[in-house]
Formats: C-alpha cells, structure tokens, sequence
C-alpha cells in the first residue's frame, strides 16, 4: 500500500510533469494544451441519433467502433488521460471573401491550401510524447491522433477545456475563434485534470447557420453532413444532387463560409508554420486552370496535401459544378465540351449539367418583329 506521503510525492511530481508539458507543446508549435479523461460516454445519445438520422451520409466508418470513441482506453488500452492541442493554420495574407464574389476564381478550404496537417501534427505529437518520456526516465506508454481513427476530437478539446463547441459544431475558443487544428497524444500517465469548458459563449448569434449555403444545420450545434459542402466535395464519391449544384458556388474543396462569418474568428491569429503556407497559387486560381489539369498534373499538384482525398474524378466533378455556377466565357464553354468524351461517367455528367445550366443563363438575342 502506497503511503500518504509518498502518494502526495507522486501526486505532485505529475502536476509539475502537466505544467512542463504545457510548455513544452507551446515550444513546439501549440498554440493550446490540456489535459482531460478518457470517458466520453456523455456524447453517446447525440452521438447515436445523429447516426441513426442518417446525418453522416456516407461516412460509414463513423458509426463503427462506437465504444471505442467513447472509451479511449478501449481504443487504446492503457490510456489513462489524453493530451488535447491545437495548432493555428490560417494563412496571412491570403483572399477569402473576394474569392466567393469572384465565380471564375477557385475557392478552397482555408485549412488545405498548404501541406497536409496530419503529417505535421503527428510528428510534433510524438515529440511531445518522447519529451515526457524522457524526462520521466521510465516507460510511457503513448500515441498521437489528428483527425484520424475513432476519435471524437472536438468533445475531447471542450472537456479539456479548449474551447467550446459552437453552433456550427466546430470548437471555438475565446482568443483564437475556430481556424485551427486539434490533436491528441493518448498517454498512460494519471496527470491532472485541467477543467472543462462548461458554457457556451455564442449567445444569441445564429449568423454560421444563416450563411450556410446549402442549409446544411437543420437545427444549432447539429450538422447534417449530406447538405454540408465540405463533405460533398472531400468525402461524397456519388452524384452530386442537382439541387445543391447551384448553392456550391466556386466552392471546389470545402467550404468556410460558417468560420468566414463568425465573429469569435476575429480573434484568430495567423499561422507561423512554413507547411501552411499556400502552394502553387492555390489560394488565387481560376477555375479553368484547375479544370484543364491532366490526372498527372493534379497528382503532381497536390503531392503532400489533403486534396489528394477527392481524388482525381471528385476534383474534375467539383470544377465541373463550380464552371456551371461561373460566368460561362467561350473559354469556359470550350473546355467543357473538350473534356467531355475524355471524361468518367460521373464527371460527365456533371459537365452536362454545367453546360445545361450556363446555356440558361446566356443573354437571348432579341427577336426581329
């Protein structure tokens, strides 16, 4: 049996230990670090009738592994606390609502104008994770997450005390707003818990559910993937429904428009991380341009970078849509019917649509009488 004052020799060299790794993660490049618990069992009920709604569309892995996302010693046994961070990405200088007014230009998910953030983030993690290894002078047991296996990311950053989950489901935090990365070191260590986020500072606000485009929150702090832009254009492989085709805009990969209107976002601050930076003009391009890239440019183009998920065929689809939603020049019009027979099925399709959609919105010559 472990003595009281032995106990509290312990008890006090994890505080220390928790204080340490907080500045340690700040040294690497978080903005933000806590500590929470395991148990995440609260979130089951939302959890479940959002699944059973149907609202994750076709993200199917997200209703598997359920115990596990509510249980991260079960994911990964062991697990005695998990390590919550954030780590800022918005680009300086760099257009964004210009970009929106602007239908032949391509508009871009802030978050993946640069490299791949998962890449990046993991790397920092596990050097947090070998920093207290080290400085322990034993064993611990550790293993980083950014937006990857069955971890609820969000609930994990608000119990630690982050931030607080907005209407929009995203985290928001008072002096940072929403345009950040989370991520997670899972460790077998029982640190000290930091306090929850207990209340909600959006108040009254509604304006991330008016600006939806597509109205894709039937109701605040729930999203319903299959009408939410990002997900039509990263994570859907099918057929885009014709009646959101319009309400996408020039919008090709994502969608920020609920972050671009937030008002906590005026307290983000810009990102210092080389790897965030914009590459190969992403962040000021017109959509022809995208459209006429070849499968080996694209695939050149976005080496390192989360584009890649679409894909090839979901990259010429979303430009397809995006140039029925433009201003519909002789060049736009040209490329469209030249890489019609080139195209799959799918991309196909959508050019018919965008062909259909441009010719009803040409000026009629007037009529001779």
């Amino acid at each position: 049996m472990i003595s009281a004052s032995l106990h509290q020799d312990l008890t006090n060299d994890l505080a220390q230990l928790a204080d340490q790794i907080k500045i340690w993660a700040s040294e690497i490049g978080f903005q933000g670090c806590a500590i929470t618990g395991t148990d995440l069992s609260q979130e089951q009920t939302s959890l479940t009738e959002w699944l059973d709604q149907g609202m994750h569309g076709e993200m199917h892995y997200l209703s598997e592994n359920i115990e596990k996302r509510l249980d991260a010693s079960l994911l990964v046994p062991g697990t005695q606390r998990i390590i919550s961070v954030r780590m800022d990405y918005l680009p300086a200088d760099i257009k964004t609502l210009e970009l929106l007014s602007q239908p032949d230009k391509a508009y871009i998910a802030r978050y993946t104008l640069g490299r791949d953030y998962h890449k990046l983030i993991r790397q920092r993690l596990k050097q947090l994770g070998n920093k207290i290894q080290t400085s322990t002078g034993h064993e611990v047991s550790f293993r980083p997450f950014t937006d990857s296996a069955p971890v609820l990311e969000r609930p994990i950053a608000r119990n630690a005390g982050l931030g607080w989950i907005g209407k929009h489901t995203l985290l928001l935090n008072r002096k940072a707003g929403s345009w950040f990365f989370l991520g997670e070191l899972f460790i077998n260590l029982p640190l000290p818990i930091d306090p929850p986020e207990t209340e909600q500072h959006c108040g009254r606000c509604t304006a991330c559910l008016d600006i939806c485009p597509t109205r894709a929150f039937p109701k605040p702090y729930v999203l319903d993937a299959r009408r939410c832009i990002s997900y039509l254009t990263i994570e859907y492989r099918g057929s885009i429904p014709t009646e959101l085709r319009p309400l996408m805009g020039n919008r090709i990969f994502g969608c920020d428009d609920c972050q671009l209107v937030c008002p906590w976002n005026r307290f983000a601050k810009h990102s210092q991380e080389d790897d965030f930076k914009p590459r190969h003009g992403l962040d000021d391009i017109e959509l022809i341009e995208l459209f006429e890239w070849d499968e080996a440019t694209f695939l050149k183009r976005t080496e390192g970078s989360a584009i890649r998920r679409t894909g090839f065929e979901g990259w010429q689809r979303n430009i397809a849509v995006a140039l029925g939603n433009s201003s519909g020049n002789p060049r736009i019009i040209k490329a469209l019917n030249e890489r019609y027979p080139l195209a799959s099925p799918l991309v196909q399709e959508h050019i018919e649509w965008a062909l259909n959609e441009l010719a009803s919105k040409a000026p009629k010559p007037d009529l001779i009488t």
